[in-house]
């Protein structure tokens, strides 16, 4: 694994002063009994550090020690997530559900890599499959509403002005980013990734929206 320096200087947030020293806890405990379950919770920990190499690494030398470990599979298919191996994280993720097929977090991240993938149908069905199992799941639903709102027009006003394609391009999705308008920034991009899978610029707009949304919502 890399020797990244620890934070230091005026520039390290506190934060990152508590990340740096976890890290270290872990990786003496880890040096100390190379069996342990621990590395999971420092591969997270580098995930969270942006270390993602050493995520992946930390993930991958433990489950060989153990194989079974769902969470330890769930942070190394976020870690592929973060680096775009989005068909690594999809075999992690379904390595767990082939198991336990009631992971609720691992629906909830099968949805993002195939909506990443363009994939919005059966991200839907991931969504609706976590909804189900968590009925405390709000986050879910409200994204279910607007990517089913992306596949035909409903009551809303949005809705109504995207049911037919005047206003699905990626100017006018583009002018709701910009004007603030998240949810119907999303709905516009959901519909042009639905009329096209492989246009990787309504994609990462589609992506960049919901990260819009997520940042509005606390």
């Amino acid at each position: 694994m890399t020797d990244e320096p620890t934070p230091t200087g005026a520039a390290a947030s506190p934060n990152e002063f508590a990340l740096a020293a976890a890290i270290r806890r872990y990786e003496e405990r880890l040096a100390k009994d190379p069996a342990s379950l621990g590395f999971a919770l420092l591969a997270d920990l580098y995930r969270k550090a942006g270390r993602v190499a050493d995520a992946v690494a930390a993930c991958r030398d433990g489950l060989i020690r153990h194989p079974h470990y769902a969470t330890a599979r769930l942070i190394l298919a976020k870690a592929l997530l973060s680096r775009q191996d989005f068909a690594g994280a999809l075999a992690e993720i379904d390595t767990i559900l082939r198991s336990s097929p009631k992971d609720v977090q691992c629906h909830r991240l099968a949805a993002e890599v195939h909506r990443r993938l363009g994939r919005v149908d059966d991200a839907v069905q991931h969504l609706e499959r976590a909804a189900s199992l968590d009925p405390g799941d709000r986050e879910s639903r409200a994204l279910l509403g607007l990517l089913r709102a992306g596949a035909a027009a409903g009551d809303s006003g949005v809705a109504r002005l995207l049911a037919d394609d005047t206003f699905v391009t990626a100017a006018f999705g583009t002018l709701c980013l910009d004007q603030g308008l998240a949810d119907e920034a999303t709905i516009v991009f959901t519909r042009l990734v639905r009329k096209d899978p492989d246009d990787v610029g309504a994609r990462e707009r589609l992506d960049t929206a919901l990260r819009a949304r997520s940042r509005r919502k606390g």
